[in-house]
């Protein structure tokens, strides 16, 4: 799976920008095309775009894409409560867990009164998804807590985000500076990196650098030491958990 989102929708954390090994956008969307012959490819607004394929896909980790209410979810993994969550959301037997994912994120952001982490820990398997709302340029990505899905990030040379869970092609795309996707987080555009298992620390950026000095590698991990206070928004859209830095 692929998706790719300017940096006004992606909104990528800083320590992910460079720009000499990167590819464009369209030299990133070409390269899919040809190392994925058989994918299905969403072409959206201003460039952005997302991408879906079977190749190499494990019987652990199958992947499922669903389109609904212009709400597109690429869904890598398997949940194994999906009969509890089907039956919370009022979904049929037949719901995917793309669909499920697609129907909680809309409860979020229409009419829930708790933080997005909530929804998350009800989770029970091993996932990542990537969901992006095309009506309110919501960008929504997670990972399970043991990392037993791949995800990976980094950024085009527009400063544009690159999401997939082919760790080869985004080295190859977005250079040394892509990174996994850290386990047991969520991504939200509009509110950046949280953990869901810890919602009131920071997730920090930790940059590796060689002996001269430059960074080569960067991983993110929560700080117990770092205190968010979570404050709630109102509004449909933006009906989403802000945070501020409690030192």
């Amino acid at each position: 799976m692929l998706a790719v989102f300017e940096q006004s929708i992606g909104k990528p954390p800083p320590e992910l920008r460079q720009k000499k090994e990167a590819k464009t956008k369209e030299e990133i969307a070409e390269s899919f095309k040809s190392w994925k012959p058989d994918l299905t490819f969403y072409q959206l607004s201003n460039g952005n775009f997302m991408a879906f394929s079977h190749g190499n896909e494990t019987p652990s980790h199958p992947r499922s894409i669903v389109v609904m209410d212009d709400i597109f979810c690429i869904f890598s993994g398997g949940l194994d409560n999906t009969y509890d969550l089907r039956k919370h959301y009022g979904l049929s037997r037949q719901a995917t867990e793309a669909m499920i994912m697609v129907e909680a994120y809309k409860v979020l952001r229409d009419r829930a009164p708790y933080p997005p982490d909530q929804v998350i820990k009800e989770l029970e398997g091993k996932f990542a998804f990537i969901l992006f709302d095309s009506k309110a340029s919501t960008l929504f990505l997670a990972r399970d807590r043991d990392g037993s899905v791949p995800l990976h990030w980094g950024t085009a040379t527009d400063g544009s985000l690159v999401c997939s869970d082919d760790s080869e092609f985004l080295q190859a795309s977005c250079g040394k500076l892509y990174t996994p996707f850290p386990p047991g987080c969520i991504f939200i555009s509009d509110t950046g990196l949280i953990s869901f298992d810890h919602p009131m620390h920071k997730v920090k950026a930790i940059a590796r650098e060689d002996d001269d000095g430059n960074v080569n590698a960067v991983i993110f991990q929560v700080d117990l030491y770092t205190k968010l206070h979570s404050i709630p928004r109102r509004g449909s859209a933006a009906n989403w958990a802000g945070a501020t830095t409690v030192e």
